[in-house]
């Protein structure tokens, strides 16, 4: 199956329509915009690094307000890195291989929330 997802086609809604609470860390939620993209990319893996992650940080650096970018190099590895918000990078995970058929998303994660910057 071709995944397909187009920048322009995210959810673009200012607030909260839904949120859903992930499987593997149960305080921790996702809204409408972030399945969107986890459905049409085929990427709930993406939301379980995130998910995952947060106890990965090392000692405190867990923000309540964390900048997630996904970036898809052309040999379809990828780099996840989360950021505190102040441009400083506190985690780094190397993907070995990914189909994400974007070369860039950026999610945010705010107050154990996985969300698109548009939905804040």
């Amino acid at each position: 199956m071709t995944k397909t997802l187009n920048l322009d086609d995210l959810p673009h809604t200012a607030g909260l329509n839904e949120c859903y609470c992930h499987p593997l860390v149960s305080h921790i939620l996702f809204t409408d915009g972030a399945k969107y993209v986890a459905d049409q990319a085929g990427a709930y893996w993406l939301l379980d690094a995130i998910a995952l992650a947060q106890s990965d940080l090392p000692a405190g650096t867990m923000e309540k307000f964390q900048v997630w970018t996904l970036r898809v190099a052309s040999r379809r590895t990828a780099t996840l890195t989360c950021e505190d918000g102040n441009g400083r990078t506190v985690f780094t995970k190397s993907i070995q291989y990914t189909d994400f058929p974007l070369p860039e998303i950026v999610l945010w994660l705010a107050n154990n929330v996985i969300l698109l910057p548009s939905e804040y």
